[in-house]
């Protein structure tokens, strides 16, 4: 009776606990590990903990040296991969059990730490973006001031020069400041969404897929994994159309219009962004099979002219995280070579 009431306890726990023996075998799990796992315990038990994770040799020495040693082992932000490629972010701690020396058993603790993580990295990526347009803002109005005034300057000598030919170098100074007030409007995006209304995300993406296969040309193939069931969101469908055609064309440049890109959508449930739950949020992955991003440009491929082109002005990127920020929602970005993954989330509903 005490024994089960102490496996309620135990299965009650949100952190997963495992007891594995010398060889690392399984000899008892939570239901938290079941759910970590993605096993039952009836088909893991007496299996080795090595064949259950992949890759992770340091994090399997660490177990045998522990139990060798009789001291606790800790491993923080520990990314743990189980067949075929799920990948999860877990807190360690192992512990042997005394009850002999030198000891047969370790008592194993896996505290799941993803969400905290996406978090902090999403509370990160909307500071340094609300910081980032506060920036623009302040640099736009010294930049924007000066160049009307030296525009107006070259409009009157204009009208003064007695040589049409000299006219020339004022129409270039007039175009010039003309091209730097366009860059940096630009730069700031649009301030407000407007004419907002109920619309489709999937509408949305065949009005981008339309745009960028015409461009792309037969190189680029887009595959389409979309989830039937998401509801309408509330937005302003031309904003929308931009931000993530931006995205579209910026997968397409990576590929360097050879390679396949994926749109796939899903609903998450319950979803914080930033530090706002949402009961609905509608998720959107543009995936490309291109070289990826290199980890240094990672951070910092939000700000506005940042680009890993040459010839790139570093806006589409940044002008998209605002159009979606206005609507509510986040951009994240994952890559490693072979795979870049930009995210999308948008809430479903009116966001106020």
């Amino acid at each position: 009776m005490l024994r089960d009431y102490y496996r309620r306890v135990v299965d009650g726990l949100s952190i997963a606990v495992l007891v594995l023996d010398r060889r690392l075998r399984l000899l008892f799990m939570n239901a938290a590990a079941e759910t970590l796992f993605e096993l039952s315990f009836r088909k893991a038990r007496k299996l080795a903990l090595p064949d259950l994770i992949v890759g992770v040799e340091p994090f399997i020495a660490g177990l045998r040296h522990c139990l060798e040693n009789g001291h606790p082992y800790i491993e923080r932000e520990l990314q743990l991969t189980f067949p075929p490629e799920r990948t999860v972010t877990v807190d360690c701690t192992a512990v042997p059990l005394l009850e002999r020396d030198p000891p047969t058993e370790l008592l194993l603790e896996l505290r799941q730490v993803d969400w905290r993580l996406r978090i902090n990295r999403e509370e990160h990526i909307l500071a340094q973006h609300h910081t980032t347009r506060a920036l623009v803002r302040n640099l736009a109005h010294e930049i924007k001031n000066p160049l009307g005034g030296l525009r107006g300057a070259a409009q009157l000598l204009e009208r003064e020069l007695p040589d049409p030919a000299l006219r020339e170098y004022t129409r270039i100074i007039i175009g010039e400041a003309d091209r730097l007030r366009n860059l940096v409007d630009r730069m700031l995006g649009p301030n407000q969404p407007h004419a907002c209304d109920e619309v489709s995300i999937h509408e949305i993406l065949e009005r981008v897929c339309g745009l960028v296969e015409a461009e792309a040309g037969s190189g680029v193939r887009i595959e389409r994994d979309y989830d039937p069931s998401i509801p309408p969101l509330w937005g302003d469908a031309d904003r929308l159309i931009q931000a993530v055609l931006n995205v579209v064309r910026n997968a397409v440049q990576a590929l360097d219009r050879q390679g396949v890109i994926t749109l796939r959508t899903r609903v998450q449930r319950q979803y914080t962004i930033g530090s706002k739950r949402h009961k609905l949020v509608a998720r959107l992955d543009v995936i490309d099979d291109g070289p990826g991003i290199p980890p240094e440009q990672q951070e910092r491929i939000f700000y506005p002219m940042i680009s890993g082109r040459p010839d790139g002005t570093g806006l589409g990127l940044s002008i998209a995280q605002n159009i979606v920020n206005q609507h509510g929602g986040l951009i994240e970005c994952a890559s490693r070579p072979g795979e870049t993954v930009f995210t999308l989330l948008l809430p479903l509903g009116k966001t106020g």
